[in-house]
């Protein structure tokens, strides 16, 4: 890895560090996104044994998603590039007192670190809200997975689109036209947060499956959906809080479209499915 690729791998740490102790609050939990969030679950839920079962997840900010599968019986290791987000997943897992959720200081881009004590040990990999979006090398992370999961394991990912209408019209709107094409520049891309500098790549879902599974991966394609095409990004909340109605039917849009040609490409993030050959 270049000493390019370091920096900026340790500049979204600190971008995400210096938000951790906030992170539950609006920024990383509001309205829009508890509803992305139980989107995932549901699919996530859907791929596990009836009972029990293992979980990784990458990118685990403050652990809310992996709280939620340990609380149902589930084992979870949570990982994440963070180590402020890492400390907050680890004391939820303390406080629920059982050792189902730890939490460790490992980034998506080097998985590598955990094996060979955990080869062979996840039904289910997951990771929310778009870290994979910072990976620098997807074909190394997929790879990197594989050995960690069961033959016929799942991993459901939700990563930041390339074309969301909502955001273009947001920013747009604003006159803020060099923000409204950030999710079209083809490379890695600085965005701001909290003072810091996040590092991030857009994809469309059609160019993260082919970075994930191409060159003899071990992955194949199961399905995607958007999350979030005719609903507002999370940080666009005024329509939920002053148009409930409204906000409702945008609701149902959602849940009708999501699968559908067109329409799975066009959200603030896509689900993708894919499952260890």
């Amino acid at each position: 890895m270049t000493a390019a690729l370091d920096r900026q791998l340790l500049d979204t740490a600190d971008a995400f560090d210096s938000v951790a102790p906030t992170y539950d609050g609006p920024q990383g939990n509001n309205e829009l996104i508890q509803r992305m969030r139980e989107i995932t679950w549901a699919r996530i839920s859907s791929l596990l044994p009836p009972d029990g079962g293992a979980l990784i997840d990458l990118g685990c900010g403050t652990g809310i998603d992996a709280e939620h599968f340990a609380r149902q019986g589930r084992d979870v290791l949570a990982t994440d590039w963070s180590p402020a987000m890492v400390e907050r997943a680890a004391a939820r897992g303390a406080a629920l007192g059982d050792g189902r959720l730890q939490a460790v200081r490992v980034g998506a881009q080097e998985l590598e670190q955990l094996h060979p004590v955990h080869d062979d040990r996840f039904d289910v990999a997951y990771s929310n809200f778009g870290p994979l979006n910072c990976v620098p090398d997807l074909g190394h992370t997929a790879a990197t997975l594989a050995p960690l999961m069961h033959p016929g394991g799942h991993a459901v990912f939700t990563v930041i689109g390339r074309w969301c209408p909502w955001e273009v019209a947001h920013y747009a709107r604003k006159r803020r036209w060099s923000r409204a094409r950030v999710r079209f520049l083809r490379r890695v891309t600085p965005v701001g947060m909290n003072g810091h500098t996040i590092w991030t790549r857009y994809f469309t879902p059609r160019e993260f499956v082919r970075e994930w599974v191409g060159g003899g991966s071990e992955w194949e394609l199961v399905g995607y959906e958007g999350l979030s095409t005719f609903v507002p990004p999370p940080y666009l909340t005024a329509l939920s809080e002053r148009r409930p109605k409204l906000f409702a039917r945008l609701v149902r849009l959602d849940a009708r479209t999501a699968a559908w040609p067109v329409f799975r490409n066009l959200g603030d993030h896509f689900l993708v499915v894919l499952r260890r050959r």
